[in-house]
């Protein structure tokens, strides 16, 4: 698996953020969905990344840098013919790594709280991130749940 930087101009990249869009909306009303779109996700301050298996593509993810200290994951997505491999699991271990390298101190992220996301919950538990309140933006929300590390 090659984890690249991935300028969002592809179509099977921009298929999956599509993809990813009308997954969120499927479980959660349009006004509690906080996804972003190919548009959003170009703004400074994002870095998205691709998996890729030769010209596959595997998932995405992004970090949204929200301070100097503090990081926000996004748009963390495996394309439906590869889930359950370890798709997310390398993703999101790549960009733990990255937010370290950069110097923050803590990432945080929104998920949804229905049975369908449980096996995103779990993951992000794996890996150390820790059940919190609204951040940033965020408000309370019975569709949303906040989970923060520290790095």
């Amino acid at each position: 698996m090659k984890i690249k930087i991935d300028d969002l101009t592809g179509h099977k990249i921009q298929a999956l953020i599509r993809e990813h869009l009308l997954g969120m909306l499927e479980e959660t009303p349009p006004e509690s969905s906080h996804a972003l779109n190919v548009d959003q996700l170009k703004k400074p301050g994002i870095t998205f990344w691709s998996a890729w298996e030769e010209d596959e593509l595997l998932g995405c993810g992004a970090l949204k840098e929200l301070d100097r200290t503090h990081a926000e994951v996004k748009s963390m997505r495996t394309s439906s013919a590869h889930l359950r491999k370890g798709v997310a699991k390398s993703i999101l271990e790549h960009m733990i790594e990255v937010a370290k390298g950069r110097g923050y101190q803590r990432l945080s992220l929104e998920t949804g709280s229905m049975e369908s996301f449980a096996p995103a919950r779990r993951l992000y538990e794996s890996k150390g991130f820790q059940y919190c309140g609204p951040f940033a933006d965020y408000r309370e929300d019975p569709y949303s749940v906040f989970m923060s590390k520290e790095l």
